[in-house]
C-alpha cells in the first residue's frame, strides 16, 4: 500500500453538536473544547494511519477563523499531513454547519504533531524502512 493510499484510508471525520454546555460566556464554542476535539481527530487519524503508540507533541497554527455558537453542528476532520521518521504531522479542519440551514463553512484550522513511542518510551519509526 502506498502512503498516499494510507492517508487516503485513515482521514477521520467526526460530528458533534454544540450544547450550551460546550459554550463560553458569548454562547460560542469555548476554545479550549474545540483544541481538545482537534486533538483527539487528529490522534485517531493518526493512529489509524501507523497503528503505533503515539502522544501529540505539538498543536501550531491553531485559527479560530469564525465563532461557532451554540446550536450548530460542527464537523471535524483531520488528514495527514506530513510523515517523518518518528514523528506524523496531522491537519484538522472543523466546519461549522447551521442546524437549520443550508449553510457549511469552515470556522477552525491547525496542525497536530505526534511521535511514535515504543514500549521503553523512546521514540520508534512510524513506518518500517522511512
Amino acid at each position: 500500500m502506498t502512503i498516499e493510499e494510507r492517508i487516503d484510508l485513515s482521514e477521520t471525520r467526526v460530528c458533534s453538536t454544540v450544547f450550551p454546555f460546550l459554550t463560553n460566556h458569548h454562547d460560542t464554542l469555548f476554545g479550549g473544547k474545540a483544541l481538545a476535539i482537534m486533538d483527539e481527530v487528529a490522534f485517531m487519524a493518526a493512529t489509524r494511519f501507523c497503528r503505533k503508540p503515539l502522544v501529540t507533541v505539538s498543536s501550531d497554527r491553531i485559527n479560530f477563523e469564525q465563532a461557532i455558537p451554540s446550536g450548530s453542528i460542527i464537523e471535524a476532520v483531520a488528514r495527514v499531513d506530513h510523515v517523518g521518521r518518528t514523528s506524523i504531522r496531522v491537519r484538522v479542519k472543523i466546519y461549522l454547519e447551521k442546524m437549520y440551514e443550508q449553510f457549511r463553512e469552515q470556522a477552525i484550522e491547525g496542525v497536530f504533531t505526534f511521535v511514535a513511542l515504543g514500549p521503553d518510551k523512546k521514540p520508534i519509526p512510524i513506518l518500517e524502512g522511512i
